[in-house]
């Protein structure tokens, strides 16, 4: 499991030029199973988004593809994390304690 986070690098105006392109990027993610989770940081600094892939170098090319970062308006950092407890509805994303 990844969590990414976004800083929006470049002005307000420049970044919502992107939103419309940048929220289609997701909503192809999440169609095609990458995303659980994903919205703007409060205050709006950035974004937060939660990934559900097998390793980071498919985080790297989901990104890459990501309008915002095409545009140069965002930077991202990924943070891989074992989701060891999970909410019972998500508890098909819980990673199972090693034997």
């Amino acid at each position: 499991m990844f969590l990414i986070l976004l800083d929006y690098i470049a002005p307000a105006a420049e970044i919502d030029r992107h939103v419309d392109a940048h929220r289609t990027h997701l909503a192809e993610q999440y169609a095609a199973g990458r995303l659980l989770l994903s919205g703007p940081q409060v205050p709006r600094e950035g974004g937060v988004i939660v990934a559900c892939v097998r390793t980071h170098a498919e985080v790297d090319v989901m990104m890459e593809r990501d309008p915002f970062v095409l545009a140069g308006v965002v930077r991202y950092r990924v943070i891989e994390f074992v989701a060891r407890a999970t909410h019972p509805a998500l508890a098909a994303f819980a990673e199972p304690v090693a034997a």
